[in-house]
Parts: C-alpha cells; sequence; structure tokens
C-alpha cells in the first residue's frame, strides 16, 4: 500500500474516532439542563461551581498525559489572549444560558440556545471565508425545524417570556464564538491546555458574578454538592474535552450542528430521570433531528 494511501486511510479512521468523541460529548453535556435545574444554588453559582469543579481533575489528566502528548507552548502575549478568549466565550454562555433556565420555560431555553450552529455557520463563513455547500444548508434547515418539533412546535415558544428567550439567543451568540475560536486553536494546542485555559478563565469571569448576584453560593446538602460535581465531570470536563477533541478533525459548523443531538438525548433523560412523558411528536422531532445531521455530514 502507498503512503498516500495509508495517510488517507489514517485520515479516515481520525474523523470517524473524532465524530464518534463529538456524538459521545454531545451526549454527556445533555444532561447539563437536568442538572441545573435540580442545582440548589443560583444560576451564576451553578455556573462558576460547573467550571471550578472541573479544573482539578483537567489539571490532573494533562499531568498524566503529558509525556504522551504533542503540544505546542504559547509563544506570546498573543497566543495567552487566544486561549483566555474561548473561556470569555464559555463565561458568558453559561451565564446567559442558567439564567435563561430561570427566566422562561425548559423548551423555549434550550430550543434558541440550539440555534448556535446558525451563528457558527455565518460566522465560519464571514470571519474564515469557509465554504458553505448547499447540502449542509439543507441539513441544517431540516436539523433546526426536527428541533422544533421536537420541542413541541413553534406554538411551543408562546409559554416563555421574552427576557428568558432573548438569553437564551444571547447564549446560542456566545456558543458560537466558542467553538469557532476553539477550532481555530485545536490546529496548534492539545486538548488539555485548551480544557484548561478556557476552563479557568471562564471560572474568573463568573465567580464575581456568582458572588455579586447570588444569595446562595455554596450548597448546603451533600445532594446539592453531588449535582455540580455531577454537572462539572459529566458535562464539563467529560463532555467539553470530547468535543474539544473533535473539532481537531471536524469543521465548527459540522461540529455544532451535530451537538443538536442534545435536546433529544435531554428529552429522553428527562423521560426517564423526571418522568416527563415523550409523545409522537417528540419522537418524529428526534428522528427529523438525526436525519437532518446525516444530511448535513454529507455537505
Amino acid at each position: 500500500m502507498s503512503d498516500t494511501a495509508l495517510g488517507s486511510s489514517a485520515s479516515a479512521s481520525a474523523s470517524r474516532l473524532a465524530l464518534v468523541a463529538l456524538l459521545v460529548g454531545g451526549v454527556a453535556i445533555s444532561g447539563s439542563p437536568i442538572f441545573v435545574r435540580l442545582s440548589e444554588v443560583g444560576p451564576m453559582a451553578t455556573a462558576f461551581w460547573r467550571v471550578a469543579l472541573a479544573l482539578l481533575p483537567l489539571l490532573i489528566w494533562a499531568k498524566a498525559t503529558e509525556k504522551t502528548v504533542s503540544d505546542s507552548r504559547p509563544a506570546g502575549l498573543a497566543d495567552y489572549g487566544l486561549l483566555v478568549l474561548p473561556g470569555v466565550f464559555l463565561a458568558a454562555d453559561l451565564a446567559a444560558w442558567h439564567l435563561s433556565l430561570h427566566m422562561t420555560s425548559v423548551a423555549n431555553a434550550t430550543l434558541l440556545a440550539n440555534m448556535a450552529p446558525i451563528f457558527v455557520t455565518l460566522g465560519s463563513w464571514v470571519l474564515f471565508r469557509a465554504r458553505v455547500s448547499g447540502v449542509f444548508l439543507a441539513g441544517l434547515a431540516t436539523t433546526l425545524a426536527g428541533v422544533v418539533v421536537l420541542k413541541g412546535g413553534p406554538a411551543a415558544l408562546g409559554d416563555g417570556h421574552l427576557a428568558g428567550d432573548a438569553a437564551a439567543v444571547v447564549a446560542a451568540v456566545f456558543y458560537a464564538g466558542y467553538i469557532l475560536s476553539i477550532g481555530r486553536l485545536r490546529s496548534r494546542f492539545s486538548t488539555s491546555r485548551i480544557m484548561i485555559w478556557s476552563t479557568a478563565s471562564a471560572a474568573v469571569c463568573l465567580l464575581p458574578l456568582a458572588l455579586l448576584l447570588e444569595d446562595s453560593f455554596i450548597p448546603m446538602a451533600l445532594f446539592g454538592w453531588a449535582i455540580l460535581i455531577g454537572l462539572a465531570l459529566i458535562s464539563h470536563a467529560g463532555g467539553q474535552a470530547l468535543i474539544i477533541y473533535a473539532l481537531a478533525f471536524l469543521a465548527p459548523a459540522f461540529s455544532s450542528l451535530t451537538l443538536l443531538l442534545q435536546p433529544v438525548v435531554a428529552a429522553v433523560l428527562a423521560w426517564v430521570l423526571l418522568s416527563e412523558p415523550i409523545g409522537l411528536m417528540q419522537a418524529v422531532g428526534g428522528t427529523v433531528v438525526l436525519a437532518g445531521i446525516m444530511v448535513a455530514r454529507r455537505g
């Protein structure tokens, strides 16, 4: 077999592994709405603990893998600024989205926050001149339509509050910035380095908000700490790390689109854990989401 064929096979294998990592990461962060709603502290405090509690396992992971991972070191202030930027976007995203979950319906907050692929696609085209095919746009439209159906159709948007809905849209814009900035960094830096810098900078940004805006900052019961630890380890340290790994091999626009699996998985988790029924419309919407992702993958 020629070197070219071997390289092509290795690239295809890496792409498939990245897609699996992206899907598993999407599933891992799909439980975050349930963690947030069950948290004993306010939305800003929950957002802070989400990233702060994830730092220690991330540092341990980085130390354990430092000899096996090839990584570039930041060369100057510009590189440090680029490493901090995703954390700033993430902090703004988490603050806006956690707030929206307490200001509007869960359906509205989840649906509107998952409009991030629109902003990722637009940002990729405007900022980086990424080519966007008609097939990809068709998949994007199909997937978003599936999310709307999953959440009960357009009529479901009427049971929220305007301010909460606006906060969810703001969260979608900032999450798009997070995905785009991570996508640019992954060509130079390892997953662990990006995770540590983005997580630490997000925690620094969220701490003053949590201290100033929340009446309850520290959980009083063991259950409250268990919820925050689960959110930090599963949704952030696990889910976000897998997504960042995948962005080294997959385009940000497609990666953000695949994360629209979140509402599907969230609906299933709500059915299993919170006894929220899944009706015919939810089943149809989930099927349409999967179909749209498959179409977009071809684009």
